[in-house]
């Protein structure tokens, strides 16, 4: 490895260290169901964001919930203190497409109808509003 990338991946490393987030690899459901229930919590704040996920009729809810949680654990494992009500907030999440599987269902008159199965991955960071405000002064 040459220095430049060393250098790069060593910043990279030490920018990773002060975020918190947690990713959802290959859930079996499409992009577009899991972007709605993303789009309902996206910036809100976190303990306010599993109230929303706890009620909703979305699948995608139970799962976005677990993950939520998980980056929770994982901002209180870097910071090692508890998450205090009011204090972290979703900063970003993102849902991407996963692989997808391909499928042939029979059709009428000898032809195959394709079947895509889609999956998606989720990306959830969560960061305390105390940074931003010192940011913006």
């Amino acid at each position: 490895m040459s220095a430049r990338k060393r250098i790069s991946a060593e910043q990279r490393k030490e920018n990773r260290k002060s975020v918190s987030l947690a990713v959802l690899k290959n859930v079996p459901s499409s992009p577009r169901k899991m972007r709605y229930v993303a789009d309902m919590v996206r910036g809100m704040e976190v303990f306010k964001a599993l109230g929303v996920l706890k009620f909703s009729n979305k699948e995608a809810s139970s799962k976005i919930e677990k993950l939520l949680l998980s980056a929770i654990a994982n901002w209180e494992q870097k910071n090692e203190r508890k998450a205090e009500t009011g204090e972290l907030y979703i900063k970003t999440i993102s849902v991407d497409e996963g692989s997808m599987l391909k499928r042939l269902r029979p059709a009428p008159q000898g032809r195959g109808y394709r079947i895509r199965k889609r999956s998606n991955h989720v990306t959830i960071v969560v960061d305390t509003l105390n940074k931003e405000e010192q940011a913006e002064n």
